[in-house]
């Protein structure tokens, strides 16, 4: 836990560079200067006092009374109002010099949101725009365009983002995770509604179990977020933010077809179960999410080798919300049972002439359940738990492997205000147990205890500062401290612009080792020698962020540029022990800490328009990745680029929309050369693009509204297996027979259906 005493010196430093910068508000002089008078309240007329209200670099915070005084120049201004446990609000006034203007703000305590990313990753209840750590947020329209392109899942939601790669880990059963800035993907921590309802440790098969349906948003943060949510969020945060019940229920219906053998039903009610008579946010809530999806396998390139496989998916997720006053609350529960085949199709075999079947199922329960009250001084008391219980039954050809895995998870945190400052305590504990019948080996127990502190301040109007830390204690591997320190600077205004933001972020955390890794997803655990003398892996991140919005032409237009850089050390990675035979007729692979740091650094550009029903977001990454390479016995500090991380994206999206009328969409991504590890056919990858279109129109009927939908996806036919074999001419590392996964395995797709809404 972070002492006072720091957080004050970083103040006082802030405060002593303030002393000689010069504040907009000085450029004018006072007598051409308009006074806006601002009174603050909530329930109508109760006053809120130590309400900050700002407008760009001018600031006040309201008296007993609620009421604050700000001296602006003449024009048009943005004035917001916010205080911990209450939502903003904001109003825009247009003021004449020398005159007095007054308005009235109304903030009401915030409701069940206990969840968003706003708050449970910076714990301090800020809007997104005025948080030191960058949200990125995919949006409503944005995940309802991806629901009518792939209702199944979010990968191609997720892999659409800058900085973003979904990676697939396993081609023989689809399995895949989230690479964030280069980092490999079981450093990204998934949440839902910021529960890890999918455990503590990304798995490879979670995100193609996850309909998109019932989402509002997905929130991210990029980089090491493990003084926020312990180690396993070394690479970052992806945080799915469902969708809530309304003063009006929602019935929905999602049927969908694919050219490639692929079905989705997709059921989703939202409802108000009693409402407060004075408020109609307020009372109880509730949503419920079934659905259905089948594939069959694919082999696109008839070796008898299904390049798509196989599936057949059930889920189900209630969940129930309530709001009265300063109480909230939210629980959920969620089933979801899967059945998923690949390798070699009926009468097939591998070039070695026998039949390899892979296949796994999957049964995963879980529930959770947040809650908040504040207190009559303004003190948010804040709760959240979790459980997860997931069993697999994994083939690989002759070779089984069934297990079980389960998590808990509880935290409490008070966040406490007291004038500019901020200060949230709290405490975690988190436990992971895994089970595996045919290998019993790596069988473990983890107890992580955690305790973390926060404290954040706006010491002037241009700058917001944000430090915490966090403190694990590992029951094998000791304990551990992560530091973050972010800051926002509000930039003057330049080229007649106004609202220019810097975000400045660096951190660090570790990472407990585990014998989960991309290696494994592949090869299971049977080509795994048990783990030994492994130590914690231990990351630092920083990023620069400059953004700014403005208006032009009637458009609305948003820039962002980034910067980031990361070092991690003792990373985790699988190499060839010599000597050795697997069950597989191959040499074990044992997983060790590399000698030789992993290295990423990039940047990324951002563009995005809004004029009218236009919508347009253009995206370019670069990422240089480089790790030690366990292929070099010759040298233990040999390096390498990481496989798979292409060195430059880019991306360009461009969307039409008439409200309740149509939508029309155009996608164009771009992918550079990536290195390849272990393919006979090449070293590195082609460049390739991937261009997809989008039509949904809108159809009122009798007994409600349809959404009709067609999607043509990679309409150039993307293939890897049109360029090389998917499938190795021997059994390659670990026993695979396949090669990585480095572009679309299933080429030009059509999906087309209809999503019925009903009153």
């Amino acid at each position: 836990m972070p002492k006072l005493p720091l957080a004050h010196t970083a103040v006082t430093l802030a405060l002593t560079l303030a002393a000689s910068a010069p504040l907009s508000a000085q450029v004018a002089s006072s007598d051409s200067l308009a006074v806006l008078r601002v009174r603050v309240v909530h329930d109508i007329t109760i006053p809120v006092p130590g309400a900050l209200v700002r407008s760009g670099h001018a600031s006040a915070r309201t008296d007993v009374n609620g009421a604050a005084m700000l001296r602006l120049t003449p024009g048009a201004h943005v004035i917001v109002a916010m205080r911990l446990g209450y939502t903003p609000d904001s109003a825009r006034v247009s003021l004449i010099a020398r005159q007095d203007t007054s308005i009235v703000l109304v903030l009401e305590e915030r409701a069940a949101e206990v969840e968003r990313v706003v708050i449970a990753s910076t714990r301090a209840e800020r809007r997104m725009e005025d948080s030191p750590l960058r949200v990125e947020v995919i949006d409503e329209e944005e995940v309802a365009e991806k629901v009518a392109m792939t209702p199944g899942d979010i990968a191609m939601m997720l892999n659409e983002t800058a900085g973003l790669r979904v990676q697939t880990t396993s081609p023989s059963l689809g399995g895949a995770n989230v690479r964030i800035q280069g980092l490999r993907g079981r450093y990204t921590l998934m949440l839902a509604d910021g529960l890890p309802l999918y455990g503590g440790q990304a798995g490879g098969i979670g995100l193609l179990q996850i309909p998109p349906v019932d989402l509002a948003r997905a929130e991210i943060i990029k980089g090491t977020a493990s003084a926020l949510y312990g180690s396993s969020a070394l690479g970052g945060v992806v945080n799915l933010v469902s969708r809530r019940p309304g003063a009006e229920p929602v019935r929905e219906v999602l049927l969908n077809q694919t050219s490639r053998g692929g079905t989705d039903a997709v059921a989703f009610v939202a409802t108000a179960l009693g409402q407060d008579d004075e408020n109609a946010s307020a009372g109880w809530g509730a949503t419920l999410l079934a659905s259905g999806h089948h594939q069959r396998a694919n082999d696109p390139d008839d070796d008898g080798w299904a390049d798509l496989p196989g599936y057949d998916r059930l889920v189900v997720r209630p969940r129930l919300f309530h709001s009265r006053g300063r109480r909230s609350a939210f629980a959920t529960i969620g089933f979801t049972g899967e059945s998923r085949e690949g390798g070699t199709l009926d009468g097939r075999t591998t070039p070695d002439g026998s039949a390899f079947v892979e296949s796994l199922r999957t049964r995963r329960l879980d529930a959770g359940a947040s809650g908040r009250t504040v207190t009559e001084n303004g003190v948010i008391l804040s709760a959240r738990t979790a459980g997860v219980e997931q069993r697999h039954a994994h083939r690989f050809g002759s070779i089984t492997e069934d297990d079980r895995h389960r998590t808990w998870f509880v935290e409490a945190s008070a966040a406490v205000p007291r004038g500019n400052w901020t200060y949230v305590a709290g405490a975690a504990w988190q436990t992971e147990w895994y089970r595996n019948r045919d290998a019993p080996a790596f069988d473990y127990i983890s107890h992580v205890p955690s305790v973390f502190a926060q404290a954040d301040v706006d010491p002037v109007p241009w700058l917001a500062l944000s430090l915490s830390a966090r403190v694990d204690r590992h029951n094998e591997y000791g304990a551990s401290m992560s530091p973050r320190l972010s800051a926002l600077f509000r930039m003057p205004d330049a080229f007649g612009i106004s609202g220019w933001t810097l975000r400045m972020s660096g951190g660090g955390g570790t990472f407990a080792p585990v014998p989960f890794t991309e290696e494994t997803d592949v090869t299971g655990l049977s080509a795994i020698l048990p783990l030994a003398n492994l130590e914690l892996e231990r990351a630092i991140s920083g990023s620069v962020d400059l953004s700014v919005p403005f208006e032009l032409a009637a458009a609305s237009v948003e820039l962002n540029a980034t910067l980031h850089g990361s070092r991690l050390t003792h990373a985790v990675a699988a190499r060839e022990v010599s000597g050795t035979t697997a069950p597989s007729g191959v040499p074990f692979l044992e997983l060790v800490n590399a000698p030789a740091p992993a290295r990423t650094w990039g940047g990324e550009l951002l563009a995005r328009v809004l004029h009218g029903p236009l919508r347009v977001t253009a995206t370019w990454a670069y990422l240089r990745a480089t790790e030690w390479d366990p292929d070099a016995p010759a040298d233990p500090f040999a390096r390498r680029a990481v496989p798979l991380t292409p060195r430059y994206s880019a991306g360009l999206v461009a969307s039409v929309e008439q409200e309740e009328t149509y939508r029309l969409g155009l996608e164009f991504y771009y992918t550079g050369r990536q290195s390849l590890d272990d393919n006979p056919y090449r070293d590195r990858s082609r460049p390739y693009v991937i261009v997809g279109m989008l039509g949904e129109r809108w159809i009122t009927t009798g007994v409600g509204s349809a959404r009709v939908f067609l999607n043509l996806e990679n309409i150039g036919n993307v293939r890897q297996t049109r360029e090389d074999p998917l499938l190795l001419p021997a059994r390659g590392r670990g026993g695979r027979w396949t090669t990585d996964a480095w572009t679309d395995l299933g080429g030009f797709t059509v999906n087309g259906g209809v999503r019925l809404t009903f009153p």
